[in-house]
C-alpha cells in the first residue's frame, strides 16, 4: 500500500512487512485446486477432514469439516520463550495454563540444558496450514478489536474447497490489517490490548503481537510455498 512517502515507525514497518508478504503468497497460492489443497506428502499428516474421520484428540471446528490438532505441549522451538516468561515473572502454574500443559511439563523444559532435541511434529497439509492461519487471524480481530466473546476455534466454518477457503480467507486477512492500521502508539505500548485467548497476548505489548502475527504468517505462507513447489515436483 504505496502512500508515496516512506515512514519509518513502528507500525508502518510492521504493515509494510505484512503487505509484502501478503502479496507474495496471494500470487504464489493462484491457482490452488482441491486435490492440491488436501494432498499428504506424507504418512500421519494433520489436515481438514470430516469430523467423523479425525485422527486427532482435539481436531476443532463448527461444523462437518475439522482442523487436526494433537494433545496440548510445548515444541523446543519454544523453550526459549518459556525461560523468558519464567525471567519475566510469570508463575510455573500461569506458564501451564498458557501453553495448556501441566505443571510438571513447564517445570521439566525449565530444568533443561544444552540444546533441545527438534519435535517430531507432523507435516500439515496446505489445507490444514490455511484453516490454522484462517482461525488465528480471525480470533486475533475478535479478541482485540471486537466483541471478545466468540471462540476462535469455532469462528471459521473450514470447507475442503480451495477456492472457497481462499475467498473466505482474504477478506478476514485484511479486515485484521485494516484495524491493525488505526492502532495508536499508545495502545501498541499496552499490555492486554490484545485478550486473544490462546498464546501469551494478554501479557504482552500489543507491538510484540502484532510482530508475532506477521511471523505466524510469513512462516506459514513459506511452508505452503514449498508445498505447492513439491506438488508440482511430484508429477
Amino acid at each position: 500500500m504505496d502512500t508515496g512517502t516512506t515512514r519509518t515507525d513502528r507500525l508502518s514497518v510492521l504493515l509494510e512487512q505484512f503487505d509484502k508478504a501478503r502479496e507474495m503468497a496471494q500470487v504464489r497460492l493462484t491457482g490452488l485446486g482441491d486435490e492440491e489443497y488436501l494432498w499428504e506428502p506424507a504418512p500421519d499428516c494433520w489436515s481438514l477432514r470430516r469430523r467423523s474421520e479425525a485422527v486427532t484428540p482435539r481436531a476443532f471446528g463448527p461444523g462437518e469439516w475439522v482442523l487436526d490438532l494433537g494433545a496440548a505441549d510445548i515444541p523446543a522451538s519454544e523453550y526459549a520463550e518459556v525461560a523468558r516468561q519464567a525471567a519475566d515473572g510469570m508463575t510455573v502454574d500461569k506458564i501451564a495454563d498458557d501453553w495448556s500443559v501441566t505443571v510438571e511439563r513447564v517445570e521439566q523444559i525449565l530444568a533443561h540444558e544444552g540444546e533441545p532435541e527438534p519435535d517430531a511434529t507432523p507435516i500439515t497439509t496446505i489445507a490444514w496450514r490455511l484453516g490454522h492461519l484462517h482461525f488465528q487471524f480471525a480470533g486475533a480481530w475478535e479478541w482485540t478489536f471486537g466483541t471478545r466473546t466468540q471462540d476462535p476455534k469455532q469462528m471459521v466454518d473450514f470447507t475442503p474447497s480451495a477456492t472457497q477457503t481462499l475467498a473466505n480467507f482474504w477478506p478476514v486477512i485484511d479486515r485484521w490489517r485494516a484495524a491493525v492500521a488505526t492502532v495508536t502508539e499508545d495502545q501498541l505500548n499496552e499490555v492486554g490490548f490484545s485478550q486473544y485467548p490462546y498464546g501469551s497476548d494478554p501479557d504482552d505489548p500489543y507491538i510484540d503481537v502484532v510482530a508475532g502475527s506477521n511471523l505466524e504468517f510469513i512462516h506459514h505462507m513459506a511452508e505452503i510455498a514449498l508445498l505447492r513447489d513439491l506438488w508440482r515436483a511430484r508429477l
